[in-house]
């Protein structure tokens, strides 16, 4: 589905989506309350949103689209979809799935069709294993490892494509005490960090800030990687401060969830608690598994509640998971593992 108040601008993606023969375009809508009222009698599997409309807008509206679409990813195709723009990272907190700008002067070289569709792709085939003629299919380990149960020392958060709203629903169901400092390494360019560790810090309910190298880690406070270093801390005798890297990752992301996990454990050991978040690709697989070749453990955010489940799946097939929970329910399992009490019920 293509929700725009242009004409225009609603032929203009049709025709880009429609390119690609996997694509169709079920229906349109120039409202997000026309959409609503189609989303009742047809079934999508994308909805693609632009955030400036009359009415109630797009970004008001995106929890409703979400729940009208029953299950269906919403991608974010608007010019208010800027680097740092506030409406990004709160359509992402809102549960969209992804965001991307219209196109304009000199962005993206002719390429905003191969890219829309490419983001496109991931979404709508981001649980559906992709055959490879002559590779060996990775087979889901029969066991998960034992999850420890001494107290944790440190908690690092992983995430890419629909990290900020799998982010704010663990925060939101995490007691505000834990009693441990918390590492988080977002996939988001760098302009964005500030607006994002500001929106989040507030669903948190905890401070948070854009690491910085050579800042102390603190109990309960939330550090986020930079859009334009790793995240990775290091033992200094009587405390554990940041270390930002630059550099190539085994990924290929910056940040890198790989040097931050990696980091944890070696610094931690079995104190180390790593979260692997929805997302696309593979980066965490080699962080993670060095975490738990540390002693620490693992827990994957699981297939029904991710927007893409790429790297969660990653983390289960290498070995090192030893939980698949939702967000809510990996907050329980973290709040179980701290010294900090339970809130009284």
């Amino acid at each position: 589905m293509i929700v725009d108040d242009s004409t225009v601008a609603r032929a203009v993606l049709s025709r880009m989506v429609e390119s690609d023969p996997v694509f169709e375009i079920t229906a349109v809508a120039g409202t997000a309350e026309d959409a609503i009222e189609a989303l009742g009698e047809c079934r999508v599997d994308i909805v693609v949103l632009d955030l400036e409309m009359p009415g109630a807008g797009g970004l008001k509206s995106i929890p409703r689209i979400i729940s009208a679409a029953a299950g269906a990813k919403v991608m974010i195709v608007s010019s208010l979809a800027e680097e740092g723009a506030e409406q990004t990272v709160a359509a992402l907190a809102l549960g969209a799935a992804d965001t991307l700008p219209k196109p304009g002067t000199g962005r993206f070289n002719g390429r905003f069709s191969e890219i829309l569709v490419g983001k496109l792709k991931a979404l709508g085939y981001a649980s559906v294993p992709i055959a490879v003629p002559g590779a060996a299919k990775m087979a889901t380990p029969a066991e998960l490892r034992t999850m420890p149960t001494d107290p944790i020392d440190v908690l690092a958060i992983g995430a890419s494509t629909g990290g900020i709203h799998a982010l704010g629903g663990m925060f939101q169901a995490l007691p505000q005490r834990i009693g441990v400092p918390i590492l988080v390494t977002q996939h988001l360019p760098a302009p964005f960090m500030s607006v994002f560790a500001r929106q989040l810090g507030g669903v948190a309910r905890r401070d948070c800030l854009v690491a910085e190298d050579g800042m102390t880690l603190v109990p309960d406070q939330i550090l986020v990687a930079p859009g334009e270093a790793h995240l990775t801390v290091e033992s200094t005798g009587t405390s554990v401060t940041v270390r930002l890297v630059s550099g190539r990752s085994a990924s290929g992301c910056m940040p890198s969830v790989d040097p931050m996990l990696a980091s944890a454990g070696a610094v931690y050991g079995s104190g180390a608690l790593g979260v692997v978040l929805t997302g696309m690709g593979r980066d965490g697989v080699e962080g993670a598994s060095r975490l738990v070749a540390c002693g620490g453990s693992v827990i994957a955010q699981d297939e029904a509640s991710c927007a893409v489940w790429g790297m969660p799946r990653a983390v289960l097939e290498a070995g090192p998971a030893s939980a698949v929970l939702p967000p809510d329910k990996i907050a329980r399992r973290i709040a179980s593992r701290t010294e900090e009490p339970l809130p009284c019920k």
